[in-house]
């Protein structure tokens, strides 16, 4: 059956997770709740776009990197998961 690959794929999500999870709580991301309930309400006049740096460029493209090994990584289980249902 398929279910070795879909018990890898939960658990490898599940500990990406937890990394960004512990790097947000490292990083401070949840210090500050009190600011983080209004910013929803907050309204900003229409700006123009934000140039990039370099570290804001190289973040864009991992996050696009590991949005495409997930979107891999799905197209690889169902597959398998097709060839072993159809053999």
């Amino acid at each position: 059956m398929y279910y070795p690959y879909f018990i890898a794929y939960m658990a490898s999500g599940f500990v990406i997770s937890l990394v960004i999870f512990f790097w947000a709580l490292n990083k401070g991301q949840f210090n500050n709740q009190q600011r983080a309930r209004f910013l929803a309400l907050e309204s900003h006049a229409a700006a123009g776009p934000i140039k990039l740096s370099r570290k804001g460029r190289l973040h864009a493209v991992i996050l696009l990197i590991m949005a495409s090994a997930g979107l891999v990584t799905s197209m690889i289980a169902v597959t398998l998961i097709v060839l072993n249902l159809v053999g």
